[in-house]
């Protein structure tokens, strides 16, 4: 899968490569510009030669970037245009091989379809989740906006459920497939800055990891108004207990103390504490007022 994967890259490239090197040499003149189109059509089915093949891509290339241009406009910005033109020059290319002139279609009208699909298929192998996934989504969300917009309010799933004619087991597996885990790039657009730079996720996404500082001043504060006053032993039970979240009988260990002893001092603890934080309260209640 990997190596199927790697190669179709290579051959986008390929296909990129050739898409920017006969943009530049289509401004030249050729052999066939002079002939009228339907001949170098007849000639090229005939003779099957490369060189007509490549007048014919660089004739019609325009169509590819065309039809690029209008699926990429519904894509969000970490979709690569160049990536959806380099997957429209296979469909190209397939629609040049299975054109006929017999069925008296314009070529244009018999290759938009082809182009289209050879995009919406690159599409779908660099979409994480699956084709019927995908259409169950669709349709879940489908009938939902029709009764929001019959009714102008939120729909129940009993409203859904009565509308698709689906009950039970079977309605909540299609609600869990309408619902999948959307996946989001770091690097997609956020937000427009008033600096004319685009503000990506990467740049407000939270960052669990680093401290907050106000937090960290905060916590210190506390930990010394608490332990202010303590004996060392003492301020070690406060520690241990509340900020390394030992038990009684661990810290008893610690400090070769029974786990009774420590029990108890800790109670003293607390009720000293607690006549230590009424008495400040009372004290800043006149400059409160």
């Amino acid at each position: 899968m990997a190596s199927a994967r790697a190669t179709g890259r290579a051959g986008l490239r390929a296909a990129a490569r050739f898409g920017a090197r006969h943009a530049e040499a289509s401004k030249a003149k050729t052999p066939y510009d002079d002939i009228p189109i339907n001949s170098v059509w007849k000639e090229y089915k005939k003779t099957k030669a490369e060189p007509i093949r490549n007048f014919l891509m660089e004739k019609f290339l325009p169509l590819v970037r065309y039809n690029a241009e209008r699926i990429y406009a519904r894509l969000p910005d970490e979709v690569d245009i160049e990536d959806l033109m380099s997957a429209g020059i296979f469909g190209l290319k397939d629609a040049i091989a299975a054109f006929d002139l017999e069925r008296k279609v314009k070529f244009e009208t018999f290759c938009a379809p082809r182009i289209r699909g050879a995009i919406l298929d690159e599409l779908r192998s660099m979409d994480w989740v699956p084709r019927l996934v995908r259409h169950r989504t669709a349709r879940f969300e489908g009938v939902r906006q029709q009764i929001e917009m019959e009714t102008g309010q939120p729909a129940t799933d009993a409203q859904v459920s009565e509308r698709m004619g689906l009950q039970g087991e079977e309605f909540d597996k299609l609600k869990r497939d309408g619902s999948p885990v959307n996946i989001r790039s770091i690097h997609g657009r956020c937000f427009p800055s008033d600096s004319g730079r685009d503000v990506r996720e990467i740049d407000v996404i939270r960052d669990d990891s680093q401290l907050n500082p106000v937090k960290e001043i905060q916590r210190r504060d506390l930990k010394e108004l608490i332990t202010k006053g303590l004996s060392r032993a003492e301020r070690l039970i406060v520690l241990l207990y509340y900020y390394e979240g030992m038990t009684m009988r661990e810290i008893g260990a610690t400090l070769d103390l029974s786990e009774s002893r420590v029990s108890q001092m800790h109670t003293s603890i607390l009720l000293r504490l607690k006549a230590h934080m009424q008495h400040r309260s009372m004290e800043l209640e006149p400059l409160e007022e």
